[in-house]
């Protein structure tokens, strides 16, 4: 695979994760347990969305077929799609939703600091604008898991439930394909299974801090660098991509 081609498929997993990301916790809009949390919330998922215009912009402009930001988002098919599984889960309650941002935040923290140092000039501009934001989402979410675990029982609870729930998408967070490989070689992006250790060390520590226990399991799911996802993505597309699907090219 041609290195251009290689790097506007990073730049779709990217983009796709931030956006489908960005529209889980847009649905908490209207519905978050209070008003500060529904406007952090919101703030959290614009972040996201901004992340998602420049990546998409950027992979349409690397592959050179004529794709902008609007034409990745709307019409490509699931298959198509290359987000983190672990980012099209559902919402499930809110202290779910807590884990689930807790550990994408930790995760964003890791690879926009090591992106910040590419070789490719807007790959890292990008990455240096992107890690000011996520610091902020990682203090949100790690001031809000502290408080639902350290809480009441029932918050505790819920909090290991999502964990449990969840953590069977994390080892996906760290695949490199064979092709990424020659990104790492020249430079333009890190060697992502490198993070895995950083990452696991903070989310252990904090677990324990948080008196959560880490999940046991003897399968991990994995796919979405190749298109393979779960059942959920295709709700979100089919709500996400409405509008343009219904009226192709249409302008406000």
């Amino acid at each position: 695979m041609m290195t251009n081609q290689v790097l506007a498929e990073f730049l779709l997993h990217v983009g796709d994760s931030q956006l489908i990301l960005s529209h889980r916790l847009a649905e908490w809009c209207g519905h978050a347990p209070e008003l500060e949390l529904d406007i952090a919330l919101a703030n959290i998922g614009l972040d996201l969305l901004g992340q998602a215009r420049t990546a998409l912009s950027l992979a349409g402009e690397v592959e050179g077929q004529g794709r902008d930001e609007d034409k990745l988002a709307y019409f490509r098919t699931e298959r198509e799609y290359r987000n983190l599984l672990l980012c099209e889960q559902p919402n499930g309650d809110f202290a779910q939703t807590l884990v689930r941002q807790w550990l994408m935040d930790h995760y964003h923290a890791l690879l926009f600091s090591a992106l910040s140092q590419s070789q490719h000039a807007e790959l890292a501009a990008f990455a240096v604008k992107s890690l000011k934001e996520v610091k902020y989402h990682q203090r949100f979410s790690t001031t809000w898991m502290e408080r639902l675990s350290l809480g009441t029982a029932e918050a505790h609870e819920k909090t290991q439930q999502g964990l449990n729930q969840l953590w069977r998408f994390t080892e996906e967070l760290f695949v490199l394909t064979a092709d990424e490989r020659q990104l790492v070689d020249s430079g333009v992006i890190p060697d992502i299974e490198n993070l895995k250790a950083q990452w696991l060390e903070t989310i252990t520590s904090e677990l324990a801090r948080f008196e959560l226990s880490l999940p046991e399991l003897g399968a991990y799911r994995s796919g979405a660098k190749q298109g393979l996802h779960t059942e959920h993505l295709g709700f979100v597309l089919a709500e996400l991509q409405y509008m343009q699907r219904s009226y192709p090219n249409m302008n406000w």
